[in-house]
């Protein structure tokens, strides 16, 4: 294993074992000092999360650990996105807006943080509803804000309910057809976006920008 390897490795273990100084100071090495791409970084972080996440689902975690994580990626964030908002380039105009929210009945957020960075480093404007979103702020935020495409998180296999209800709850509102819907959480699939009768769904960060960037006419 390489060097660079050694330490992405080091970086996620150190994140997913709560080691929250020695992950930092590492973090902080990476992005500062050998310049290594913070959007690199931060897919590590979201690697990290991944493995926090299940932890939570068996048990081995409890929310004060998901609430640290948050911490973690927050401070770690906090560096990583004005290296990108630095590169060279102008600052691209905003290509669309997206409305995101974990949904009713679930409280993860990392995910949902990770993607919402992501969109906005990458030029659209994103409003975060926060979690446990009811059905009813979702519809009041898409009248007064009226966003491109809505974003439905959630980790939990519960929140697929939730999202199928918030999805049909947008049809029965008579608004359905006015933006594009996206799911994403750990356990998301083909199977779960067609049960909830979303548009499309996205296993990361990534992905999530991707469709985007698709839907509004940009170039991936």
């Amino acid at each position: 294993m390489s060097d660079t390897n050694q330490q992405e490795q080091q970086l996620i273990e150190w994140l997913a074992d709560m080691n929250e100084d020695e992950a930092f100071a590492l973090a902080k090495k990476m992005l500062l000092e050998e310049g290594i791409d913070p959007l690199r970084v931060m897919d590590l972080c979201r690697r990290a999360m991944d493995i926090v996440g299940k932890r939570f689902e068996e048990g081995e975690y409890f929310l004060p650990e998901l609430v640290l994580a948050g911490e973690m990626l927050e401070n770690i964030s906090a560096i990583a996105k004005p290296l990108i908002k630095q590169a060279p380039g102008e600052a691209p105009k905003k290509l669309g807006k997206v409305l995101i929210g974990t949904v009713h009945g679930d409280l993860h957020d990392i995910g949902k943080n990770i993607v919402s960075f992501m969109l906005d480093i990458n030029g659209f404007e994103v409003k975060d509803i926060g979690v446990d979103a009811p059905v009813q702020t979702f519809i009041d935020e898409i009248n007064a804000w009226q966003p491109d495409v809505v974003g439905l998180s959630g980790f939990l296999t519960l929140a697929f309910d939730s999202m199928k209800e918030t999805i049909a709850a947008f049809d029965q509102a008579g608004m359905r057809a006015k933006f594009k819907v996206m799911i994403g959480g750990g356990q998301i699939d083909e199977q779960v976006r067609n049960y909830t009768g979303a548009d499309a769904f996205g296993v990361n960060a990534v992905e999530a920008v991707k469709l985007c960037k698709n839907w509004m006419g940009a170039a991936a």
